[in-house]
């Protein structure tokens, strides 16, 4: 059985213990951990920021100061009335049985922390109570009317509770050893040892001992139960969450690809014309031409094969590695050829959300040109992703876009009203923000997401121009006047 008990299950915070400063040897560049003071030590009691060595309560700490309390008046109400009973019931003068009732009353409250020593000491106690019992009944001096023998009504619960506080610290092995020393030692003392004119307690006793480990070890499954599934939870969560970028950064890469493919088609078909725009060319110059263009095939066909990769449910399928893709074009598309949208396309998509009964209004400043695929791809999707929300959560609201274009980048701003009708549970899966703001920073911009005071949200993104680092920006007004967030 193991001598110490392991750390209490449901105790999140339990911190570590404190090294002793006298303990290990410390190098010359290694930090002294600090000795906590008696305030802290007393806060951790309390349950602020339980230790190890903490019972295995609640984490609130007023119902932890609670337990401890009644387990105080549990030990005080066993050494007074107990010593009362113990010099009734067996003849014993007050202050051996105010002894033995005090070897009980330390027992339980030395449990709350030390629960294998207070199993050992209240054991220990019970036996040697037992013991000065048994001589009083057998002296022919005392004539003793039948006493419980060898578990009295005190010691029997004060066992009882500390077998139950075993029970919550120690595992299942350690509290069933523990129990089945206490029914050796009774058999030993009842059934071998015996004494005169008792009513016996042994049986009984065995049996609310086996009740209170069971109640225990019940508890402590629960908590240790909770606490596994309060990790897997966790877990869990992080594992769909850490899916769910992986999956936005395969669809962004599917997307990017086709941009990528257009300019590495471009630089094969300019170097496979260009020595014929040239009289005479060297050879050293159609050597150097022909270098490029096969470079630049055998980036597509490497393209093509990581986009296989992507595409495909296993990357161990055959067909993953295949040239021709074999899905359509941005996740969802409706053709592996379709050309992937810009910014050309936002009338398109904003009057696709008019017929779906969403009120859009569209405001536009600057100058257009000039930005690079991925930038107009990337500003697009969140517009898109930005109205695909307002349909599902804010039914009925009206949505403005704001867009504005600068020397350095491109300002984006959806922003809409509170719905007027009830929202409906949207199967989405939610993670739309998120693909957001993986389009944003893998250009180097950013997005925010806010609700607004009216009861409506906005979402604002900037991407720089060419796709690369952020310079510093701040967007000026637009024309039409200053314009609140979510106010269309």
């Amino acid at each position: 059985m193991s001598a110490e008990p392991e750390n209490p299950a449901g105790h999140p915070g339990d911190a570590p213990s404190v090294t002793s400063p006298a303990s290990p040897v410390r190098g010359e560049d290694e930090p002294v951990v600090p000795t906590p003071s008696r305030a802290a030590r007393f806060r951790a009691w309390l349950g602020d920021n339980p230790s190890s060595q903490s019972p295995p309560f609640s984490k609130y700490r007023w119902l932890r100061l609670l337990t401890y309390l009644l387990t105080f008046y549990a030990a005080l109400a066993i050494l007074g009335a107990g010593a009362e009973e113990l010099s009734n019931s067996y003849g014993l003068t007050t202050g051996v049985a105010l002894l033995c009732t005090l070897l009980q009353a330390t027992a339980v409250v030395l449990a709350l922390w030390r629960p294998v020593p207070a199993w050992a000491l209240s054991l220990a106690g019970a036996t040697v109570t037992a013991l000065l019992a048994r001589e009083q009944m057998l002296s022919p001096m005392r004539r003793l009317s039948s006493p419980n023998w060898p578990w009295s009504t005190p010691v029997l619960l004060a066992h009882m509770a500390v077998l139950l506080l075993l029970a919550l610290r120690v595992r299942v092995r350690g509290t069933l050893a523990a129990l089945g020393v206490t029914a050796v030692v009774t058999s030993v003392v009842e059934g071998v040892l015996g004494a005169l004119r008792y009513s016996p307690t042994g049986y009984v006793s065995l049996a609310l001992f086996a009740v209170a480990v069971l109640i225990g070890t019940a508890l402590r499954s629960r908590s240790e139960a909770r606490t596994e599934l309060v990790q897997q939870t966790t877990i869990t969560a992080e594992e769909r969450a850490r899916r769910t970028l992986l999956e936005e950064r395969s669809r962004i890469a599917r997307e990017l690809h086709d941009v990528v493919a257009h300019h590495m088609s471009v630089i094969s078909i300019q170097a496979q014309v260009a020595p014929h725009l040239v009289e005479n060319p060297t050879e050293e110059l159609k050597e150097n031409l022909t270098g490029i263009r096969n470079n630049a095939l055998e980036a597509l066909t490497e393209l093509r094969r990581v986009l296989g990769v992507l595409r495909s449910e296993s990357p161990d399928e055959p067909e993953a590695g295949a040239d021709t893709p074999r899905l359509s074009a941005p996740g969802t598309g409706p053709a592996p050829d379709a050309p992937q949208p810009n910014l050309a396309r936002l009338d398109s998509l904003l009057e696709n959300t008019r017929a779906a009964g969403v009120d859009v209004v569209k405001a536009e400043e600057g100058d257009a040109r000039g930005y690079s695929p991925g930038v107009e791809l990337s500003a697009y999707r969140i517009v898109q992703e930005a109205l695909s929300n307002v349909l599902r959560h804010a039914p009925g609201a009206r949505v403005r876009v704001d867009i504005a274009h600068f020397p350095n980048g491109i300002y984006l701003s959806i922003s809409n009203t509170r719905p007027s009708r009830p929202v409906q549970p949207s199967p989405g899966g939610g993670h739309g923000l998120l693909g957001m703001r993986e389009r944003a920073a893998m250009l180097g911009g950013n997005v925010e997401a806010k609700p607004t005071r009216e009861g409506g949200f906005v979402v604002t993104a900037f991407l720089p121009r060419g796709g690369g680092a952020p310079e510093p920006f701040a967007p000026e007004p637009f024309a039409a006047g200053p314009h609140r967030p979510g106010q269309p």
